[in-house]
Parts: structure tokens; sequence; C-alpha cells
């Protein structure tokens, strides 16, 4: 369960969990007058200290050993209870649900806490853990183990695991086949006995048993299950406006690797090259876009483009007279209008490593000054950028 979402119970499983004793996941209050301790147990189950993932669960209304304490469940106590995590003495807030139920013949409160997503969680500036049934401050080391949980969940996206995805929705053949030969040395692999979820656990791909976002990309069998705007949709237009007729229409889909070849390729099959007669009379031909510009700034563009929230494409429209290319997503990090192309930020960090280990981006942070260099040789204007806060685009115009 996440932290922002909890699934009720059912009376059989607030049974099966009322049966069992306290634990890491359960509390037995007989009432709710001691404050401070439930405010304790409250905290010590967002920590979540032993990483189940399960919201813990208070029982107000029942003994110690299990029995009813016929504790009169009115509005004045649910409300009660509700306010546990609201005046300030925990932070950040919890998740907290608070319910009047009836369970094996007995009325009670049932108080819910899910784990949280940004630990350690504080009541009056100290962690509490639970230890087993017991509720205790947090030790250095928990203390520890809880920043990582919470640097872990600040990961980039591309690089957090994808919680309703599991190993199997990665393509096995290809991640043995293809990806692991680019990107382990050949003598190392060759030695590595280990089942292929370790290896890819190795290289940041798996994570908490679940492919990580930038897996299901790259290594996915259907990464457009998970992300619908892994694409790029290519528009040949005859003319110079977007209304203009279209002669050619492409959605590139598939692994990573799969439309990044289709790019290439439909990159290459629309450029034109024009004889030209040097001073010798010998005849020499120019394209009216270098393939390598363009292949740069496409690069860039599924590299650095934001694949969370959005089912946007990248977006390639060849016009008559410029080629523009848009990805979803702004600027990112350190990056401003001022220092693009000179400052290198990555959003998506385990894209940008794949795309490397499959022989698509050589030398970070130079695709911009490479493309640039390309068209400067070609003889092509400027690239022109365009930053929205949404989206970046650039436009190619010609050789003249």
């Amino acid at each position: 369960e996440s932290s922002g979402e909890m699934t009720p119970y059912t009376g059989a499983e607030l049974a099966a969990l009322l049966s069992g004793g306290e634990s890491h996941l359960v509390e037995r209050k007989r009432n709710a007058g001691d404050g401070e301790a439930l405010r304790k147990n409250v905290c010590a189950f967002a920590n979540d200290l032993p990483g189940t993932g399960q919201a813990g669960v208070i029982f107000v209304g029942v003994e110690d050993d299990g029995r009813c304490a016929n504790l009169d469940i009115d509005d004045g106590l649910l409300a009660r209870l509700a306010q546990l995590r609201a005046d300030g003495s925990i932070m950040p807030l919890p998740t907290v649900t608070v319910e009047k139920r009836r369970v094996s013949g007995c009325t009670i409160a049932v108080v819910r806490v899910a784990p949280a997503s940004a630990p350690p969680v504080r009541y009056r500036g100290r962690a509490w853990v639970r230890v087993g049934p017991t509720v205790q401050p947090a030790s250095p080391d928990d203390e520890r183990r809880l920043g990582e949980r919470r640097r872990a969940g600040d990961l980039p996206f591309d690089m957090r695991p994808a919680a309703s995805a599991a190993f199997d929705d990665l393509d096995a053949e290809y991640a043995r086949e293809r990806y692991l030969p680019q990107a382990v040395a050949a003598d190392i692999l060759a030695e590595n006995r280990r089942p292929l979820e370790l290896q890819l656990r190795s290289l940041r791909l798996i994570l908490d048993g679940r492919p990580a976002w930038g897996a299901l990309l790259g290594l996915g069998s259907e990464p457009r299950r998970w992300l619908p705007g892994a694409y790029v949709q290519f528009l040949r237009i005859d003319g110079a406006a977007i209304t203009s007729p279209i002669r050619n229409r492409r959605a590139l889909t598939g692994r990573l690797e799969d439309v990044l070849r289709g790019l290439d390729d439909s990159l290459a099959s629309n450029i034109c090259e024009r004889a030209e007669i040097a001073a010798a009379a010998r005849e020499t031909k120019r394209p009216d876009y270098p393939i390598a510009a363009l292949r740069q700034l496409a690069w860039n563009a599924i590299m650095h483009r934001s694949y969370e929230g959005t089912n946007a494409p990248v977006r390639v429209h060849w016009y008559a007279d410029r080629v523009e290319i848009e990805n979803p997503g702004g600027l990112y990090g350190r990056v401003t209008p001022r220092n693009f192309g000179r400052e290198t930020d990555y959003r998506n960090p385990l894209t940008a490593e794949i795309m490397a280990n499959l022989g698509f981006a050589q030398r970070f942070g130079l695709g911009i000054p490479l493309a640039r260099e390309e068209l400067a040789r070609n003889g092509n204007p400027e690239p022109e950028f365009a930053f929205g806060p949404s989206r970046v685009t650039v436009t190619v115009r010609p050789a003249p």
C-alpha cells in the first residue's frame, strides 16, 4: 500500500489481525486516554522500519489479551482519534484513516496508518519505530535506513520501481542476448552465473523486485502499456503549415532501441542531396540537412523528455522549409535558457545509460554542441530553440 491510498480491510482480514496479537503491524488499546502513546504508534507505523509497505493498525476498544473492552465508540472518540495527526506534533503528516467497525462481535475503532513516502516521520522531533510489538525511539542506524528509503523515493522517475509491473514484463531474451552483452564486459559476463533478475538488479534495472520505469522503456515487452507516450510521432508535411497535406506519417514504437533505429531510418530517408560543382569542376553532393545533426537533436529529445505524467510523444515534424523536433517536458534541473547546450542535467539518467550502452549516446553532454557543429559544417543556419514550461522545441532550417 502507498502512503496516499489504503484499501479498506474486510471483516475477516480485521478479525485475523486482531486475533493474531500485537506485532510490527498491530497495536491494541483499551481506550484513547493516552494520546502520547497513540501518537508514538502512529509515528512508528508511518516509519515502517521493516519495510513491509503495509499499513499498521491500532485497535481501540480492545484489552491487551484481545478481549473486547466494551468501549463506547461514539463520534467524539472517532473525532479525537482523527486529530492524532493534525496537531503538528507528527511531521511530516502521515496518512491516517479512522473508522468504527464491528469485529468478532466487538465494536471498536480502527486506526490505520500508511507507510510514509518520505521517512523518517517524527513525533515532537524524535523518530519512533516498531520493533516487534513494541514502540521504541529510532536508533542512529534505524534513522539511516529510513533516510536511505526516502532517498530511494527521491530517485529520478526512470529509476523508480514501477509498482504495478513485474519482472515478467521485461523481455528476458532481449535483456540476456542483446542488452547485457552491451552493458557488461564480456569476461565478467562469462563468469557471471547469477540469475538474470540479479544481473539486472546490479545494473539498477530492478529495484525492490520491480522493474524500473527506465527498464520497461528499454527492455520491456510492451513499453507503451506502461508509458503510453513512449513513442515518436514522425510526420513528413508537404508545405510550411501543420494544416498542409501529410506525405508520410509514422508512429515509431517498441523498445527504446526499436524507436531509435526507426527514427534514424525516417530521418535518413527524408534527406535530399543536391549536386554542387566545385572550382575544379568536380561534382560533390551536399544534403539539405546533415543526418548527424538531426540524429543528435532527436536522440536528445528522447533522452531528456518527461515520461512522467504525460501521454504525449516526441514529435518530429518535417516541413517543406524546416524540421521541428519537440519533446514533452521543459528544461530540467540546472539547465536554463541561458546555459542550454553548455550545462547538462539528466531527467532520465537510467534512460541515458541504456541509450549509451546501445550505442546511441557515446558522449554525454555533447549532443547540442555536436549538432551545432554539424549544421555549421554543412552550411545550415543555427538551430532555433524555444523553451516552454512543458516542452522544448528545436527548429532546423535547410542549407541555403
